[in-house]
């Protein structure tokens, strides 16, 4: 029996639309038959984040991160061209217009093909997240979980 390839995504950017590049690729690649694993670290940890607001408890510069990371995968900006936020509202209404999946959906459907989400520990305890703040399903691990997998990838990306 062959071997399944396998494909690793880190995913340090915070962008929507650098997102949902990861995710559209980790879809694809789930849709032929890869084990998928995102690996999102930093910034990239925003579209794991649950949209409404969880109390933890934190320190002060803890609840600061917090309230300058966006909550979720829809209230992340562009990478390019997002103007206050506009850009992202005018993508969406051409992605809508075009019946392309937003990135809440992409993440969803990775869920639903059992792509592997790991969110980055140290970056959690850095940025001061707490597991209660990411969506269900998501895995933790640090750099040594990320490299096990890598190291045995036939494409390892990083968005």
């Amino acid at each position: 029996m062959e071997e399944k390839k396998k494909t690793n995504i880190i995913l340090f950017s915070g962008d929507y639309d650098k997102a949902m590049a990861a995710f559209i690729i980790a879809n694809g690649a789930a849709a032929y038959d890869h084990d998928v694993t995102i690996f999102a670290t930093f910034w990239g940890l925003n579209a794991f984040r649950k949209e409404g607001g969880v109390h933890t408890d934190k320190g002060r510069m803890e609840k600061m991160f917090e309230k300058m990371m966006p909550r979720g995968a829809e209230k992340m900006g562009l990478s390019k061209m997002n103007y206050a936020g506009f850009g992202q509202k005018m993508i969406k209404n051409v992605m809508k217009k075009h019946q392309a999946m937003p990135l809440r959906d992409l993440i969803a459907m990775a869920q639903e093909q059992e792509i592997n989400l790991v969110a980055c520990t140290m970056t959690m305890d850095l940025l001061g997240l707490k597991e209660e703040e990411l969506l269900d399903d998501i895995q933790l691990g640090g750099v040594a979980a990320y490299l096990a997998e890598a190291e045995d990838g036939q494409v390892n990306l990083f968005i």
